[in-house]
């Protein structure tokens, strides 16, 4: 009640600042996009609930989460909002389903949208350099803001050499230029504007360019540009220093790192005490179900943004290699096939979030243990969005046709193949020896 009520006093004056954006930088209506689908509320029939219910729970073992938060939202067909295992492992703390959690790489899609608000307002563009605004950066002067956000910077990701820090020490307080000159200094992937290769180190100094042009710190970009306009109430973004996670939250898990970055999986940490300094503007937000609900809603249908900024957003490139090409990287975000959102992983957390704007799906997920990746958490998705893509219609809005470019038996078996510290199977039992024949 208290949640809402705080919402309530909040949108008379966010209203009143959307009038004028509205004017100002043809933003989309939110009114509008939440109106564009009628969301049936209801849980969805019991042999659907049974087979997400499945899915989650063999996403947990393969994992070795002791608790998860998902939902999903089909509009025409109903709703699944669950919440099962426990904050600890074997522990007797029930999970909930509005429990806070660190929402890793899918913090990336916010730091791009602030970029892209900030285009609209005509504080900078994306294709201004890190030396405007960075006047003693070395070596990294003619990338854009643009190649920042979309991963086509050349820089190196600085988690290959620190990752094992990062678990092994999840509470050290790491200053940006640290950890950006850790990956400066490794060898580029591309020339800028190269091929795409995820990099926190990227982003990280996307952080430092917006905060050197802005004369702003970043919990205010976020609270200005995202978190006030879509009344994120339970989203923040901590400092450094808050080790903690506020509200009630689930512990996070992780198996310790050896210097070369293998996993040592008998020995288990609890990384819920973390300073987010490890990720920053790249993956140090935290938030809940329902706000990562609006959050991707939001994201998905652009409506924070102008037109022109939200196709920007949404123009992809091929992520290269092996990788599917339904699958593609705009300015922060993921598209897979019709769906738009993200994935991430920080040490003790999973997390990710899948919108299709034109039928109005949903799928948001968190596990409590790290170390199956955020690939993992991508592909649950994926295979939440695979079950209830075929939802009947339970209200006017008829049952969309939704062709999504994986089945789910695809998802299931690139699940397993991802899962590690997975416990060796029991010896077989031998057969019983043969008595020797009876002497007649």
């Amino acid at each position: 009640m208290a949640r809402e009520a705080g919402r309530a006093r909040r949108r008379f004056a966010v209203a009143l600042i959307a009038v004028a954006a509205l004017v100002l930088s043809a933003c989309t209506s939110a009114a509008d996009a939440n109106d564009a689908h009628t969301q049936v509320e209801a849980p969805f029939d019991s042999g659907l609930t049974e087979r997400l219910d499945a899915a989650l729970a063999e996403a947990m073992t393969l994992a070795g989460a002791s608790g998860a938060i998902a939902g999903v939202w089909a509009p025409w067909a109903g709703q699944w909002v669950v919440a099962p295992g426990t904050t600890t492992i074997d522990g007797g703390t029930s999970m909930s389903t509005d429990m806070r959690f660190r929402i890793a790489a899918n913090t990336r899609s916010m730091t791009c949208t602030v970029l892209l608000r900030l285009v609209d307002e005509g504080r900078v563009k994306l294709s201004d350099t890190i030396d405007m605004y960075l006047k003693r950066a070395s070596g990294v002067e003619k990338i854009t803001l643009g190649q920042l956000c979309q991963n086509t910077s050349g820089l190196a990701d600085y988690n290959s050499e620190l990752a094992p820090h990062f678990v092994n020490n999840p509470t050290r307080i790491w200053p940006p230029l640290e950890v950006v000159s850790s990956g400066i200094a490794a060898n580029r992937v591309s020339e800028p504007g190269g091929a795409f290769a995820s990099s926190d180190t990227g982003y990280v100094l996307l952080g430092l360019t917006l905060q050197a042009a802005t004369n702003q710190d970043w919990d205010s970009l976020y609270k200005q540009y995202i978190f006030d306009p879509l009344d994120l109430d339970a989203t923040s973004f901590p400092a450094a220093s808050e080790l903690e996670i506020a509200g009630s939250h689930p512990h996070g898990y992780a198996a310790a790192l050896a210097p070369d970055g293998s996993k040592v999986c008998e020995v288990v940490r609890d990384e819920t005490e973390l300073s987010n300094s490890m990720r920053w503007v790249s993956g140090g937000v935290v938030s809940d179900l329902e706000d990562m609900k609006v959050w991707s809603q939001a994201l998905a249908d652009g409506r924070l943004l102008s037109e022109k900024s939200s196709d920007a957003q949404w123009a992809t490139i091929p992520l290269g290699g092996d990788t599917p090409s339904w699958q593609a990287y705009g300015l922060g975000v993921q598209q897979l096939g019709p769906m738009r959102g993200h994935a991430g992983a920080i040490p003790g957390f999973l997390s990710a979030m899948l919108v299709d704007p034109a039928s109005g799906l949903t799928i948001v997920v968190m596990l409590n243990n790290s170390n199956a990746g955020a690939g993992f958490a991508q592909t649950l998705a994926e295979r939440l969005a695979s079950i209830a893509s075929k939802a009947p219609s339970a209200g006017e809005e008829s049952a969309p046709l939704l062709e999504l470019p994986w089945s789910e038996e695809q998802t299931v078996a690139t699940m397993q193949a991802a899962a590690v510290c997975q416990p060796p199977p029991p010896p077989a039992e031998e057969p019983p020896a043969e008595e020797p024949p009876a002497e007649g």
